[in-house]
């Protein structure tokens, strides 16, 4: 059995499709599933999964979506978590990608991103991560935070010293589609060289692949290509990192 960590079945090109998309991922042995949200615009989209065998959802504010997101959307990101108890706070973090962005707009989503780790540490929830280009101040921002609830770095796509200062967080690491990419050697060597017990499998489905549609199913072939980098069994990593998502969900 395998989770997909980070996947966005509330999506649009999902619409319609749902059903045949979490067949395919159980013919191929993905049988869980969490799933964040973006806005919250999405929030009742990503509410209306819970009742769906295996899923498990994340309410947060992207960091995308942080310059046009108000203080009521952080209070509605409380109300939904306390009207889901075992939802995440996700997915919430940092994207500094764009080296257009001013200062102005990094610090609203540090604020952001602090202002929901809070909410996360009060409210004893794990945290879905977005880090692009922002692992520095993320790490630092965690740390002076004290955030001791979990959660996972998701898409993970830095080095491995970067990996460790998460891991020293007490966040595992996100391994996922970049992996279906022979060229991305960071996220190969993490996959090669990073503790099994402080990783865990994703797709970010529907995202990810340039010419068609990610799925849910395709945590099998991610599997499989970090057994074969590892030299070990698939069964050896589903069986580790399956652990690992439960600890997470556990809390």
């Amino acid at each position: 059995m395998f989770t997909d960590t980070h996947c966005h079945l509330a999506d649009k090109a999902f619409t319609g499709n749902l059903s045949d998309v979490l067949n395919r991922a159980t013919e191929a042995g993905v049988s869980r599933f969490i799933v964040p949200s973006a806005s919250a615009a999405d929030f009742d989209k990503v509410s209306a999964l819970s009742d769906t065998n295996g899923i498990h959802i994340a309410f947060g504010i992207h960091p995308w979506f942080a310059g046009q997101a108000c203080a009521d959307d952080l209070v509605e990101v409380e109300k939904k978590l306390l009207a889901f108890p075992r939802a995440w706070v996700g997915e919430i973090g940092l994207d500094f990608y764009d080296k257009a962005l001013t200062e102005e707009q990094k610090r609203i989503q540090i604020d952001w991103f602090q202002a929901q780790l809070l909410l996360a540490e009060k409210l004893i929830r794990p945290v879905i991560l977005h880090n692009l280009k922002s692992s520095a101040v993320m790490l630092a921002v965690l740390k002076e935070s004290g955030f001791s609830r979990g959660g996972i770095v998701h898409a993970f796509s830095g080095s491995l010293e970067e990996a460790q200062g998460f891991i020293r967080c007490g966040l595992k690491i996100g391994i996922g589609s970049l992996l279906l990419n022979p060229t991305a050697k960071k996220v190969r060597l993490a996959a090669e060289r990073l503790p099994l017990d402080k990783m865990v499998l994703e797709t970010d489905s529907p995202f990810m692949l340039k010419d068609s549609v990610n799925e849910p199913a395709n945590v099998a072939a991610i599997a499989e290509i970090i057994a074969e980098i590892r030299g070990i069994s698939v069964d050896e990593i589903a069986e580790q990192t399956e652990r690992n998502v439960a600890q997470l969900l556990d809390f």
